[in-house]
């Protein structure tokens, strides 16, 4: 009796631990708090100081920037020619408001922007007083698959003729190396054409696996924070804060896994109803798209997305919070252990979508934490998703509904220069 009575206490025991550990992984991980450092949050309050280069034109040599100089980019400077660009950590890249000032990495062409922890790579407005959408934004360009008729295509944003090689992207190399992108900050981006909406802050386009994309931070973009199309990325402790545009926009086939990232809202920044954490697409209009290529998939894992509001139920009431994440027909999400927080509802599928079992385990959400939402999985404009909830509301997905405020849920919400978001169960700081 007494062995029985020491088993089941180790059981039990063993049953709480895993349960913990089960609630600790979720969302945001780390032993210690990653986003440390090399993030800022008030960028507003740095003086980076005046630009010292000016970079202008086509780049179609190898080239080297300094940490010593501050650099200007005027016009639409394009890396070309196979040519490598390297920056050095610490360096500072102001982007011109005037020539909506943008740094473009041609197909062929290579980027290497590896900054560190402590001495980060930092694109920014060159104004005195910033603000979102100062300048245009950063572009790569490889030769990985999209699912556009012809596989190849050309980015627009008002710059460039369909013609010109230097905007082209695409191609059958999956597994293609456009460079190294790690602990980079791009601020203020996000400028609007005249006929092609906003620039992103960075516009991953037809990049292939073996491009390196870490610790790289969005702040106060105009359009989308991260615009995906197509390719065959890998995206690794990726934040964005204060978009007006989509945090994560994902379209045209890409195949993706992004882990550990984050992305925080405010319903007081947020642009147009169409603005969420994540946008999941295959393809904008039925007719650019050939169909014997890969539709869009996207595998998240470790994820959270905040919406941060003094007021949430007001802010929901008069419209500012929508849905944190959007899902088009005939593209895949797998999204795991991550949290979603304070949005109205957490996740919406299109309408377009049959609710069939071939769909439902194209669009997985298991071992979620689902904190704070008005409702959780909704197709769109349909009152009533009581199956929908109940599906994944099954046990076999392990998904965990919460109520629980910013300050209850999350390490520091707070303060802005020591934020963490990291999920905080029973003041059990979250780790791998």
């Amino acid at each position: 009796m007494k062995n029985l009575t020491q088993k089941t206490l180790i059981l039990i025991t063993m049953l709480f631990v895993g349960c913990i550990y089960a609630q600790q992984e979720k969302g945001i991980i780390g032993n210690d708090n990653w986003l440390s450092y090399w993030t800022d949050f008030k960028p507003k309050t740095n003086d980076y100081g005046q630009p010292s280069q000016i970079l202008t034109g086509n780049i179609t040599e190898d080239t080297k920037l300094t940490k010593r100089e501050i650099y200007l980019l005027v016009g639409n400077v394009f890396v070309t020619g196979n040519a490598t660009l390297t920056i050095e950590p610490g360096t500072i890249i102001m982007g011109d408001s005037k020539s909506n000032g943008s740094l473009i990495i041609s197909k062929g062409s290579t980027l290497i922007a590896e900054g560190l922890e402590t001495d980060p790579i930092v694109f920014t407005s060159s104004k005195d007083i910033k603000k979102s959408g100062d300048w245009g934004g950063l572009f790569i360009l490889g030769d990985a698959p999209i699912n556009q008729v012809g596989g190849v295509s050309n980015v627009k944003y008002g710059f460039q003729q369909v013609s010109n090689q230097n905007a082209l992207y695409g191609g059958e190399n999956a597994r293609s190396n456009s460079g190294v992108l790690k602990y980079v900050r791009i601020e203020y981006a996000g400028k609007r054409t005249k006929d092609n909406g906003y620039f992103s802050g960075i516009t991953l386009a037809g990049v292939g696996s073996e491009t390196v994309l870490e610790n790289v931070m969005v702040t106060y973009c105009k359009g989308n924070s991260f615009n995906v199309i197509g390719g065959v990325v890998n995206l690794d402790k990726m934040v964005s804060y204060r978009s007006n545009g989509n945090d994560f926009d994902f379209n045209y086939g890409t195949q993706c896994n992004i882990t550990n990232s984050l992305a925080i809202r405010s319903p007081y920044v947020s642009g147009s109803e169409e603005s969420r954490s994540m946008s999941i697409s295959s393809y904008n209009r039925k007719e650019e798209v050939d169909y014997s290529k890969k539709s869009t998939l996207v595998t998240a894992k470790n994820i959270s997305i905040i919406n941060l509001s003094n007021d949430l139920a007001s802010a929901i009431e008069i419209g500012l919070v929508k849905e944190g994440i959007y899902v088009s027909k005939d593209a895949s999400l797998n999204m795991s252990k991550s949290v979603i927080s304070g949005f109205n509802p957490a996740v919406i599928l299109d309408n377009e979508i049959e609710l069939s079992t071939e769909n439902l385990n194209k669009l997985k959400f298991s071992e979620m934490y689902f904190n704070n939402s008005n409702g959780n999985i909704f197709i769109k404009n349909k009152p009533n998703n009581e199956d929908l909830e109940n599906w994944y509301g099954n046990s076999l997905f392990f998904n965990v509904y919460s109520k629980g405020s910013d300050s209850e849920t999350f390490i520091n919400s707070q303060d802005a220069k020591n934020l963490d978001f990291r999920l905080k169960i029973d003041e059990i700081i979250a780790s791998n």
